[in-house]
């Protein structure tokens, strides 16, 4: 581990197939939430970094051979990838875990996701037929549309699932034979600077994968607005969200959004009608809010219940998440770890402070938690919290908190439950609990979020497309529409028997 986190110490930055220093020579020191102390330094990149990496891949694009490489070449190094992937995962669920907090626990099924994702952009672009056929109602005529790289790609990842987020934009934008830069969290590189390295052994030519660290005001403004690049995705905050979609917008690339969510979870009484049922929805409430300390685009942290079970259900629910076990993600028995920074702790603290102020009751946690052993009074530890008694005029019902807060809302009615859910300006995800399965897809097919669960909360596929409604962002990842979003189609025409059309007689 000290290896892999020293390895390029200052030199961070990857251009062209060279890892090099910050033009200006600035770095920044990557801290341990768990403790508040800096594990590492990587270089601290802006704009003029930006552009020599996007100049190095348009190059690599331009007069490389990775967009012409042979689609079963392709495949075959993303499953190299995928192996890479497999042989360094406790290495690299550590970093994960060192670098955003979490569990290691959690840090290894994320890298395990990872070499899922490249595995199945491998076998879907290898499965592909060459290009679609189109009848043009002539055997002279031979005409066949294809798709084609979209070019460079700026790749701008979230804090809270480095390297997954940042697999579900590179296995794809190289599936398609793009090249592309990466710019990680400016919190949470390190995984990240890790997989480009395994790209390079894998035998990824030079120039193809870039990467630059540092801030989005200055690196991720650059990458969103440059005219060499060809598609900006994003995933990230609303406010940033639009700000790269605002910065794009004059060179009219394609752009791609995931803006997080707020998410509802929908418990009818006929889910809990047996003690099975109830404790099965329980859990799995509890999943839905405090996993990675809620920091999760598509966290449950609204739970909407049904009246008639509200009061067993949240009591339940309180008495459990009062006893997750809170600490040092590298730590033995560790449940949910820190937040992944001292400003997402305080603004957790703010969102807690005005739903008491609007009338919130507090059942657990809305605290900091007293110092332990796995728990430095240093890290950015907040105690699960969950608050009943909302309603949505409340900011923490109305905004994404990104942390281990869960608020309650209940319903008498299933339309009233569907008016809840789909009560939100984002539209990522959601779920329904319910014994009845015509209630269940009812609703399911009445809810306004690009991915809904039925009797479960948080499982995805890689071959399912991924992404929201409203301001949950525009596109998809993952699936074949994931593998879309990095291409152009074009549609080529050939006459097999050309002669004169004698339009103009002259």
């Amino acid at each position: 581990m000290a290896d892999r986190i020293g390895r390029q110490g200052r030199a961070s930055i990857h251009v062209g197939g060279e890892w090099v220093e910050a033009i200006s020579g600035e770095v920044r020191e990557v801290l341990d939430p768990a403790d508040g102390t800096a594990f590492a330094v990587v270089a601290e990149g802006d704009g003029k970094d930006a552009e020599r990496a996007v100049l190095a891949a348009r190059e690599a694009f331009d007069r490389g051979p990775w967009p012409g490489t042979p689609v079963a070449e392709r495949a075959a190094l993303l499953r190299r990838v995928a192996e890479l992937l497999v042989r360094d995962r406790a290495e690299l669920g550590l970093l994960e875990s060192l670098d955003a907090g979490k569990t290691v626990a959690e840090g290894l099924t994320d890298i395990d996701c990872v070499a899922d994702a490249f595995r199945y952009f491998a076998d879907l672009v290898a499965a592909e037929a060459p290009g679609r056929v189109v009848d043009a109602g002539s055997p002279e005529i031979h005409s066949v549309v294809v798709h084609e790289p979209v070019g460079v790609c700026a790749l701008i990842t979230p804090w809270n699932y480095p390297l997954l987020q940042a697999s579900w934009k590179i296995a794809p934008a190289l599936a398609a034979g793009n090249t592309f830069v990466v710019k990680p969290s400016e919190i949470t590189p390190m995984t990240t600077i890790a997989l480009i390295e395994l790209l390079a052994e894998a035998g990824l030519p030079a120039g193809v994968a870039n990467l630059v660290t540092g801030p989005g005001h200055t690196v991720g403004a650059r990458l969103a607005e440059h005219p060499a690049v060809d598609l900006v995705s994003f995933t990230g905050g609303l406010v940033s969200g639009v700000k790269v979609a605002r910065a794009a917008a004059p060179t009219v690339k394609k752009v791609a959004l995931e803006l997080g969510g707020k998410n509802p979870n929908v418990v009818f009484a006929d889910a809990c009608a047996t003690e099975d049922g109830f404790d099965t929805a329980v859990d799995q409430a509890l999943n839905a809010a405090f996993i990675h300390s809620g920091q999760v685009c598509s966290a449950g942290g609204r739970l909407i219940v049904e009246e008639s079970v509200r009061d067993r259900f949240v009591t339940e629910l309180a008495r459990r998440a009062g006893r997750i076990r809170l600490g040092r993600g590298t730590a033995e028995g560790v449940e949910c770890g820190p937040l992944v920074s001292e400003r997402q702790r305080a603004r957790t603290e703010e969102y807690v402070a005005s739903a008491l102020a609007e009338g919130a009751t507090l059942r657990c946690g809305g605290k900091r938690p007293e110092p332990a052993d796995d728990r430095p009074e240093s890290g950015y530890f907040y105690e699960p919290t969950v608050l009943d008694h909302c309603h949505r005029e409340m900011r923490a019902v109305r905004e994404e908190i990104f942390g281990p807060v869960l608020t309650v809302e209940t319903f008498t009615t299933e339309d009233e439950a569907v008016a809840l859910a789909n009560d939100t300006e984002y539209g990522l995800a959601g779920a329904v609990w319910t014994a009845d399965a015509g209630r269940a897809r009812r609703v399911a097919g009445r809810l306004r979020h690009g991915t809904v669960w039925i009797n479960d909360f948080h499982p995805y596929l890689p071959q399912a497309e991924w992404g929201g409604y409203g301001h949950s962002g525009t596109g998809r990842e993952l699936g074949p529409t994931g593998l879309a979003e990095y291409r152009e189609t074009k549609h080529v025409y050939q006459n097999l028997a050309p002669k004169p059309v004698r339009w103009f007689t002259g």
